[in-house]
């Protein structure tokens, strides 16, 4: 019996090996998450509005975040956020500390880390912005969140466009909430 037993969870196990590693399917966030860009805001905003996307997405990082990479090698490299997110915005990174010029909503170009620290006042890393079809920006959101869970809800709240009425860690709460009752 015990070696049925045993035949029975190696089976189970095999089968569900394929299953496990699907759902933790990742690509590179280079590759995947972010869209190749030539600086231009304008053109991107352009690009987002032909699209009939909600906006840009930018973060806001530089190589020696420690946050910066938590996010890209547990969260932006995941399959179902790469997907949620080029679906309703066109993502972008901007280093805090580069100097590569970027071309800002008015035309206005200027190096990364200019564009950063005094258009948008980062100070820290990573930083998220949302902004709309016409360059305004309607969530600014600093630091790495907790998980993938965090994230998509960051995306969520504003594709359903609940900042309009109210702040994100008031929808967190809520989306926290309603996922603990559903256990």
């Amino acid at each position: 019996m015990n070696k049925l037993l045993f035949t029975l969870m190696i089976s189970l196990a095999m089968l569900a090996g394929p299953a496990a590693h699907a759902a933790a399917e990742t690509r590179d966030p280079g590759d995947h998450f972010f869209s190749q860009s030539f600086g231009d805001l304008r053109e991107e905003l352009a690009t987002a509005r032909k699209q009939g996307k909600k906006g840009l997405f930018i973060m806001f990082h530089n190589t020696e975040c420690p946050w910066c990479e938590k996010m890209r090698t547990n969260v932006l490299n995941q399959v179902s956020v790469q997907d949620y997110f080029r679906q309703y915005f066109i993502n972008l990174q901007i280093d805090t500390e580069g100097s590569e010029m970027v071309t800002d909503f008015d035309g206005k170009q200027m190096m990364e880390k200019d564009f950063a620290l005094k258009h948008n006042r980062v100070r820290a890393t990573p930083v998220f912005i949302y902004l709309d079809t016409n360059g305004q920006q309607l969530v600014k959101y600093t630091g790495a969140t907790r998980d993938v869970q965090e994230f998509m809800w960051l995306g969520e709240f504003i594709v359903g466009e609940h900042y309009k009425n109210k702040r994100f860690a008031i929808y967190k709460r809520e989306r926290q909430q309603a996922a603990g009752s559903q256990s």
